[in-house]
């Protein structure tokens, strides 16, 4: 969970003034002189009022982690979620606001004790009208920090210290009954595009290395500056996460995006992550009617980039995946 629960503006107020209310209760039942306790309970109540919103706003900014310590992958993929710059605005606003009720709570403290003792419960009413108007002006961003709340309740855990591949490919082309296969996840597997609505992650571990397997939202070979939301996320994790990224071609065509646009999105991708090892995986190859397909990807990718014979839905070419992922592996630990 990224953010904690954020209340209204409305339960702010409730929890505060309830809160000085009873503070208030146990001062009536002090032995303090009568006219100063009339102030005493007057003055403990604004106190109480602003001290426990105070707290209240300090306990989500305490909560909520430091967007600059948090890797990169975590920056951007809040930057896509919601906006950096959004989400930095509104932790400020709480700011803002704890700096005016402290200096509230100090102003009418001293009113309160400097008056008359039959104009005290008159000064606190307009500190209770002071405090509200502090808290309802920062509405909007409290709104926005619980739709910030929603939106990254399901930001995903990833392990630095795992060999990381990163599935990438059009929609519909095999993405996530690949990670099924080789790992413990189980994505939503369905036969229509933009199955994967967010990043999916799975672990396994082999000759004590971790490995970890992420799922990417198909992407759309156009410009990533033409990119909706969705398939920002996948560039993010690329960029940020992958060690290698395995790009599946579906020469079947069966997901409905023709060789020619996969070939184009082979290489944007291997452009934008120069790098970054590709390996090519050929997937839904029992489903390959025509053998023209298969040449043409073959003739048009990196001659260096030898592609993998997969049929994922039937767990064929899954041990060659594995044992290609444990061979970079070697590689990085030998250099």
């Amino acid at each position: 969970m990224f953010l904690p629960n954020i209340p209204t503006p409305d339960e702010v107020l409730d929890k505060g003034f309830r809160r000085a209310k009873k503070a208030a209760a146990r001062v009536r039942t002090s032995k303090i002189h009568r006219q100063k306790k009339s102030k005493r309970i007057e003055e403990v109540r604004v106190q109480t009022a602003s001290q426990v919103i105070r707290e209240t706003f300090e306990d989500i900014l305490e909560k909520t982690p430091h967007i600059e310590e948090l890797p990169m992958f975590y920056q951007d993929y809040i930057d896509v979620a919601v906006g950096v710059d959004e989400l930095k605005k509104s932790l400020g606003a709480l700011n803002w606001a704890n700096g005016v009720l402290e200096k509230l709570q100090n102003q009418y403290t001293h009113r309160i004790r400097r008056s008359p003792p039959e104009n005290a419960a008159q000064i606190r009413k307009a500190a209770f009208g002071r405090i509200a108007s502090v808290v309802n002006r920062i509405n909007d961003e409290l709104d926005f920090l619980n739709y910030a709340k929603q939106k990254l309740r399901n930001i995903p855990t990833v392990d630095v210290e795992a060999t990381t591949a990163v599935i990438a490919g059009f929609p519909n082309v095999g993405k996530s009954t690949l990670l099924r296969q080789i790992t413990n996840a189980e994505p939503e597997v369905a036969d229509y595009p933009f199955t994967t609505k967010g990043i999916q992650i799975g672990h396994f571990e082999l000759r004590w290395q971790k490995y970890q397997i992420i799922d990417t939202p198909g992407l759309l070979d156009r410009p990533v500056q033409d990119m909706n939301p969705i398939e920002l996320n996948a560039m993010v994790a690329l960029e940020h996460l992958a060690d290698l990224i395995l790009f599946i071609f579906d020469p079947s065509q069966t997901s409905g995006f023709p060789v020619e646009n996969q070939v184009n999105l082979y290489w944007e991708i291997k452009q934008i992550f120069q790098n970054t090892p590709i390996f090519p995986l050929f997937n839904k190859m029992d489903l390959v009617e025509d053998e023209e397909n298969v040449k043409y990807i073959e003739e048009h990718i990196n001659k260096e980039d030898k592609p993998l014979m997969v049929a994922a839905s039937e767990g064929t070419g899954i041990s060659e995946i594995i044992e290609k992922l444990q061979e970079f592996n070697r590689k990085i630990r030998d250099k």
